[in-house]
């Protein structure tokens, strides 16, 4: 292991670690610095500084419930690879990656790879904070590539997308050598967890990889098809119609909810639109589709419809075949091969529920797997909870129900099935306060 001067600035280790315990080695790194932690959880890590609170921040709400104390090992570090995007502890090196190894371990590792474009502790709070509190080992991935020029990794069309999935896999066979040398055991349970894209990770790893996993919690997963829906089929309408919408026009409202997006989340499309709509589709669509826009690089933000390789005008359809192909690579089937539960909020307004985990869930019944399947859609629920909190009583926050699908899966596991697949309503009375800490799914 390398423990620089620098590192040692940005991975801390407490006094009262006792140092005979403070390793771990995790096969096919490239550099690996391993600490003992009083608390592994995001509590103790934000104050000893072994976590980046940037890479979550906005993911949950602020009533989201903390956990008490975790002691045990924290491991940071990455694989061999060739990009640089990632900064985190000065390393400019991608396929950097984090597992926390608790000293009370219950046998189990959860993995999970990181949302949106962001690195490896961007699950500290909403999916590693309770693994390890409930005694799971718990390992993070940034993907292999990190943030809005994502795309400029890689060498062919759809080879930074296609990275996120192996380097998932290269990680859970990684953490479960390096759990089983630490506890001197082999892990019994591995269980995959995402939000977002990392939810779409977890549909890919159970479709492909099902042998490395024995279930998993799907909170949004991004739905790839090569002949749609995708988010290069419903972004554009969307984008084209906002100006006309913002400005008055009834059939632009209309153009939007026909695009896919629900009705009542009207209030929530300044926000999309501004932050997530038009950056999304332009770099997702340089990835698998550079050609459309020539020479320009990930398009020309805000442009107006009509502009000349304008994002807003994308039509998927209509695109040569190489494109499809290149989405391809990174669809989903719906042939999952181990237990898996969904969680998509209705009023999405990133994802739209009825162009995603609604077509998903079709997709696995589809293919026979309906059995290994629970799909919870919640009403009021968005795609990231931080915006629970401009908007407390209309929105609701998804992490107390990833909470309870959580450990309804290793119910699952044990023999006691979940709740049947259902939309969830909002409770009757509930504030948001009480929304921000429980979510029964049952």
């Amino acid at each position: 292991m390398v423990l620089a001067g620098a590192l040692a600035a940005a991975l801390p280790v407490p006094a009262s670690a006792a140092a005979g315990r403070c390793s771990a080695d995790v096969p096919g790194a490239q550099r690996q610095v391993a600490a003992c932690l009083d608390d592994l959880t995001t509590t103790g890590t934000v104050a000893s500084g072994h976590t980046v609170e940037a890479d979550w921040a906005g993911l949950t709400s602020a009533g989201l419930p903390t956990f008490g104390a975790v002691p045990g090992v924290q491991v940071d570090g990455y694989f061999p690879d060739t990009s640089t995007a990632n900064t985190n502890h000065g390393w400019n090196h991608d396929a950097q990656f984090v597992l926390r190894l608790p000293d009370r371990w219950n046998g189990g590792l959860v993995v999970s790879g990181s949302p949106g474009v962001r690195r490896q502790y961007a699950n500290d709070r909403a999916i590693g904070d309770q693994a390890l509190a409930e005694g799971y080992a718990f390992a993070a991935t940034d993907k292999g590539n990190t943030g809005a020029a994502f795309y400029t990794d890689g060498v062919r069309p759809g080879d930074a997308l296609a990275e996120w999935n192996s380097r998932v896999t290269q990680l859970t066979l990684a953490a479960r050598a390096a759990a089983a040398r630490h506890y001197g055991r082999p892990v019994a349970k591995t269980l995959a967890a995402g939000l977002s894209n990392g939810g779409y990770l977890v549909r890919w790893q159970l479709e492909n990889r099902p042998w490395l996993y024995d279930g998993g919690v799907d909170w949004e997963g991004t739905l790839w098809r090569a002949d749609g829906p995708n988010l290069l089929t419903f972004l554009p309408p969307a984008l084209a119609a906002y100006p006309a919408y913002a400005a008055g026009s009834p059939s632009a409202h209309q153009s939007i909810l026909d695009a896919g997006f629900a009705p009542g989340s009207e209030f929530l499309w300044d926000y999309h639109y501004r932050v997530y709509w038009d950056l999304t589709q332009r770099i997702y669509r340089e990835e698998v589709d550079p050609g459309f826009d020539g020479s320009l690089e990930a398009g020309i933000p805000f442009c107006a419809s009509g502009t000349p390789s304008c994002d807003a005008d994308y039509a998927y359809s209509s695109r040569p075949a190489p494109v499809a192909r290149a989405v391809e690579r990174i669809s989903l089937t719906g042939r999952i091969g181990k237990p898996l539960l969904t969680l998509h909020g209705t009023l999405d307004t990133l994802l739209p529920i009825t162009r995603d985990s609604d077509v998903y869930d079709r997709m696995i019944r589809d293919s026979g797997r309906g059995a290994l399947h629970r799909y919870y859609r919640v009403e009021g629920g968005n795609h990231v909870d931080g915006l629970v909190d401009a908007y407390p009583d209309r929105l609701r926050p998804l992490g107390p129900c990833f909470r309870t699908a959580f450990d309804a899966l290793g119910g699952w596991l044990r023999g006691t099935r979940p709740p049947a697949s259902a939309t969830i309503a909002r409770p009757a009375g509930a504030t948001p306060a009480d929304l921000a800490k429980t979510c029964d799914l049952g």
